[in-house]
């Protein structure tokens, strides 16, 4: 296995729900069930059992097939994803996945973030991971498709932005940019008064949080989101 599919491997066995690890990545990938059915020569109902569950938990051997079948699909499709996976990202950010989507409230939680902006839309979000982002790097440093990579293997996530002044820039370059976070979080602030980043969060209906919290205690606590607090 390469390292993507080792990845999606590791995700699956050690997910407290098989199921819903593989709909992410089959979604990431693109594929919808009938196409997977179909390339496993199976019924679209038997891979709706596995995500939702209804089925035993999948064994290696069916786990070895799933990845097997989303790399084939995806080469046929012209590779883009597994090569994006493949692709050395700047050091201006680094990408976290979770084995699983998680309620973002419980996120927003666990980092001690308090939202300040599109608060009702943080009742039934799930976020699949998040991004730790040097805001003034990814500003100064990354073209428009590097900046794309933040968002890792999904734009379902948290952009984690430190070193912001005011708030406005991270939001404009969202705003200008073709893919949107689920979510936006600045470390290190204890309020954001800016107009203009306040109106781009209306207008793409992003919620922004804020956390005190550094770095390496955000990513201390959500290595451990699997375990009790």
């Amino acid at each position: 296995m390469n390292l993507i599919q080792q990845k999606i491997a590791g995700e699956i066995v050690l997910a407290k729900n098989p199921g819903a690890s593989m709909k992410k990545w089959r979604e990431i990938f693109g594929i919808t069930q009938t196409e997977l059915a179909q390339h496993l020569d199976i019924t679209p109902s038997t891979i709706s059992d596995y995500e939702s569950n209804r089925r035993s938990s999948p064994g290696i051997a069916v786990i070895k097939r799933f990845i097997q079948a989303l790399m084939e699909i995806d080469e046929k499709k012209g590779g883009n994803v597994s090569s994006k996976f493949g692709k050395s990202k700047p050091e201006a950010f680094e990408t976290h996945d979770f084995p699983e989507p998680v309620d973002a409230r419980a996120f927003l939680e666990r980092i001690g973030a308090r939202v300040i902006t599109n608060k009702r839309r943080i009742k039934d979000m799930n976020i699949v991971g998040y991004s730790l982002v040097d805001s003034l790097r990814a500003i100064l440093e990354l073209s428009a498709e590097d900046f794309s990579k933040i968002y890792g293997s999904s734009t379902n996530r948290a952009i984690i932005f430190d070193k912001v002044g005011i708030g406005r820039s991270p939001m404009v370059a969202i705003r200008v940019t073709e893919f949107k976070p689920s979510l936006v979080v600045y470390q290190g602030m204890d309020h954001m008064d800016d107009p203009i980043a306040r109106k781009i969060s209306e207008v793409e209906k992003i919620p922004i949080a804020l956390t005190s919290m550094d770095n390496e205690r955000i990513v201390e606590r959500l290595s451990r989101f699997e375990t009790p607090l």
